[in-house]
């Protein structure tokens, strides 16, 4: 890899370029459904969207490396905000092609042992919601991408950004309007 590129892929894991990734899906789509290797509280689990959906809205939300500061930032914020997710019915899940491993140390440390995060290293959740940033040989990179999909299994709203805190404010105004849509 050349100087440049190193670069690039530094100031893009943290957060100082816009994603290259633009292409993600559309709101009012069908989310790919998946099941995958997760962490909460640093133990393994599977994680599987169908199952999610059935008690709430899940935000489901990528990004490029654990570890890396505006990525455990993300994950800092979102466990803040949990409290604000589960009284809306929602559930929260991030997703970064980082091995299992990685994800049950940093489900403890980043997530505050209050989400799960998925372990996706082949890149399969990644393509499949069309986040793909960066492929560095055998190394995937999601872009900071964060969706929120209904019970439904739709797409209600779809965020690219490069800060972490857009991401929770976006996230909990859907699903406060998908609530508010709902009858009574």
């Amino acid at each position: 890899m050349t100087r440049l590129m190193r670069l690039l892929l530094t100031c893009l894991l943290a957060g100082l370029l816009p994603s290259l990734a633009k292409a993600e899906l559309a709101v009012g789509a069908m989310a790919p459904v998946f099941s995958t290797k997760a962490a909460l509280g640093g133990k393994a689990l599977t994680f599987a969207l169908s199952e999610a959906l059935k008690t709430g809205p899940v935000v489901v939300y990528f990004y490029p490396k654990s570890f890396t500061s505006v990525c455990t930032e993300e994950a800092h914020l979102f466990a803040e905000a949990m409290p604000e997710f589960e009284t809306l019915g929602s559930s929260v899940i991030g997703v970064s092609a980082d091995t299992i491993e990685t994800q049950r140390e940093f489900s403890r440390t980043a997530c505050r042992d209050k989400f799960p995060v998925a372990a996706d290293p082949k890149g399969d959740v990644v393509k499949a919601y069309d986040v793909l940033a960066w492929k560095d040989g055998g190394s995937i990179f999601a872009s900071r991408t964060s969706y929120v999909i209904t019970p439904d299994g739709k797409i209600a709203s779809v965020l690219t950004a490069p800060d972490a805190g857009s991401h929770i404010q976006s996230a909990l105004a859907s699903v406060n309007a998908w609530k508010a849509r709902r009858p009574r």
